[in-house]
């Protein structure tokens, strides 16, 4: 049962990789993030007719020849683009773009898409944090040649046709530099009902958390939000009333944020008076049609990436 609902979920994380350091343990310069982009990924030139929404996929190889641990991701996305997500490994695919919209996320249950970095604004640069409180910058292992896809999610709003691309450059630790594996956290809600013309109507749910800190917590939801936030018990971590760019909160140096009860909580509230106003509403993956509800964040020491997700059943984590 849980898988068919991984293969209808926009987003997939898997827990595969155990904590990992590379080099040897020292800091000082060889900690530096390098001034050249270790990678640099563009995908295909797409043309959105007026009005289009979409969600397109571009697979590719990581162009690196050797194993680096990035410590900044920098990425650019045309007008047009609501959101893109990078995710390693998944299904074998054939590189390019793929116009299918299942961007093959839930196509095999051992071999899991990782979510990696995600954006929701037209040009991001993530840095992160360069110490981890022992000492040694936080940074995510790509392997080399590693089997990639870009989810890109286009909403043309404007009365002629747009060309979008989304780019991606990763920038990476010296070799040999000491680092602590960091990976992601995301969540999401399965059991959300609005009712049409619904005020205020809150959705909550609650997870287990990873062992570890986390160094960022944003969220993600879709236009019927008029509130998002993320809580540890009745202390709130984050919060934002804005749904296409909700920012995200970053501890930047220790002592990061430790979870005090050991669980996530999160909670989107919606106003269903817009355009959708005499539907029912529920999970699904159109910004224009359905709603979403997560918990978006990035933890260390890592164990993998995770993915919690919130059913009828209860919730489970992966």
């Amino acid at each position: 049962m849980r898988y068919s609902i991984l293969a209808s979920f926009l987003v997939i994380a898997a827990c595969q990789k155990s904590p990992t350091t590379g080099g040897d343990d020292t800091t000082g310069p060889d900690a530096a993030v390098l001034d050249n982009a270790a990678f640099t990924v563009q995908s295909t030139d797409v043309t959105l007719t007026a009005g289009q929404e979409v969600t397109y996929c571009y697979y590719f190889h990581t162009p690196n020849t050797a194993a680096i641990a990035v410590n900044k991701w920098v990425s650019d996305m045309t007008p047009g683009s609501h959101h893109m997500i990078f995710f390693t490994g998944g299904p074998a695919h054939a590189d390019g773009l793929d116009m299918s919209n299942s961007c093959g996320i839930g196509a095999s249950t051992t071999n899991v898409s990782q979510w990696v970095f995600a954006s929701q604004t037209p040009h991001t640069e993530e840095l992160l944090p360069p110490d981890d409180g022992a000492g040694k910058p936080l940074a995510q292992l790509i392997q080399p040649n590693t089997l990639g896809a870009f989810q890109m999610h286009y909403l043309n709003a404007t009365d002629g046709p747009l060309t979008v691309h989304v780019k991606l450059s990763a920038y990476a630790l010296a070799a040999g530099a000491a680092y602590t594996q960091t990976d992601a956290y995301i969540t999401y809600n399965q059991n959300i009902s609005i009712a049409p013309g619904a005020m205020n109507f809150p959705v909550t749910a609650t997870c287990n958390a990873p062992p570890g800190k986390f160094w960022l917590m944003s969220t993600h939801a879709h236009k019927q939000a008029v509130k998002t936030e993320v809580l540890d018990g009745s202390t709130s971590l984050f919060s934002s009333t804005e749904w296409e760019h909700p920012g995200a909160k970053e501890w930047d140096a220790s002592p990061f944020y430790t979870m005090s009860t050991g669980k996530v909580t999160w909670t989107c509230t919606y106003t269903n008076t817009g355009d959708n106003a005499a539907n029912t509403i529920t999970a699904g993956t159109s910004a224009q049609t359905n709603e979403m509800c997560m918990a978006t964040g990035y933890y260390f020491p890592s164990t993998g990436p995770k993915i919690c997700l919130n059913v009828a059943q209860g919730c489970f984590c992966q």
